[in-house]
């Protein structure tokens, strides 16, 4: 009921009160309406899409390769990686801990790429993009797994929580912390976004920066979640659509009700894409290795 009640209030109820803070706050004098109608960058959107997808097939292949690596390495164990999941054959006292080693890599892969980008950020705004799309994806993917294996015991994490001994008490702990690290991450993260603005009216007032987030970021994440299904064909509809809709929302939904209060972003005065060949050319060959490849199973 705990956790319930806190994913409730941090997920839901707090970024829809602060999104209907923004549409409610009265017209400010310095913001200039014409700013609000600044164009609308189409290129700069589906590349967004490609690259998100990118980004989030990548992370779970990073899981994926992490939970199989480190059995494989056990005695007796044979773990076979798919292009959705992955199963082993033989016991040991070890698997349920090895579980957690997949969250535990994509958490570090989200927190590299979030150091990167503030350290050294990429000097083209495709890679910058696919960097924020690596970072999100490694941060909301992980701290979500968090959440669901304190309360579901066959879950990855889960597994792992249960051959350390947490209790009750210690899960509700951890998903608290979880749910509490995923707005700033989601915030920071969109800070960066909004960095990538073609121009200064993109951000010359809230209902811009609002529509400039919808622009690169909630609209590519919702196409992006159409791109991610083939990858993860076949398979149960609930394991097809429930991670990359729960990852998007979650992490979409603080993004674009924060939109309106970032004030004070530097933008990093890059040049949009200006093809989409290279993203959809990676996003299209990543697929085929998960198809042709992955589907039919590596055992090791």
């Amino acid at each position: 009921m705990l956790i319930g009640v806190a994913a409730a209030l941090v997920l839901v109820v707090a970024p829809l009160l602060l999104g209907l803070a923004g549409v409610l706050r009265p017209h400010r004098a310095h913001e200039d309406e014409p700013h609000d109608a600044a164009g609308w960058n189409a290129t700069l959107t589906a590349a967004s899409a490609l690259l998100y997808a990118l980004a989030f097939n990548l992370t779970f292949l990073i899981q994926e390769l992490f939970l199989v690596l480190p059995k494989a390495l056990l005695p007796g164990v044979h773990p076979t990686l798919f292009h959705n999941n992955h199963t082993w054959s033989g016991e040991h006292p070890l698997t349920g801990l090895l579980q957690g080693s997949g969250a535990l890599a994509i958490l570090l892969s989200g927190l590299w790429c979030g150091w990167r980008l503030r350290r050294r950020p990429p000097a083209g705004s495709e890679w910058r993009l696919f960097l924020i799309w690596m970072s999100y994806q490694g941060l909301l993917q992980a701290l979500l797994q968090v959440v669901v294996g304190s309360l579901n015991p066959r879950n990855d994490v889960g597994m792992a929580m249960a051959y350390l001994g947490l209790g009750p008490a210690t899960r509700a702990i951890a998903a608290c912390v979880a749910l509490c690290a995923i707005p700033p991450a989601a915030l920071g993260l969109a800070r960066a976004l909004l960095a990538l603005a073609p121009g200064a009216a993109q951000l010359a007032s809230a209902r811009a920066r609002s529509m400039f987030m919808f622009s690169v970021a909630t609209l590519p994440g919702l196409l992006g979640v159409l791109l991610i299904i083939p990858f993860r064909l076949p398979r149960e509809a609930l394991e097809v659509f429930a991670p990359p809709l729960a990852v998007t929302v979650v992490g979409m939904l603080w993004m674009q009700a924060a939109a309106w209060r970032l004030r004070h972003v530097e933008r990093a005065a890059l040049e949009p894409p200006g093809s989409l060949l290279r993203p959809l050319e990676l996003l299209i060959a990543l697929l085929l290795v998960f198809q042709l490849l992955l589907r039919p199973g590596i055992r090791l």
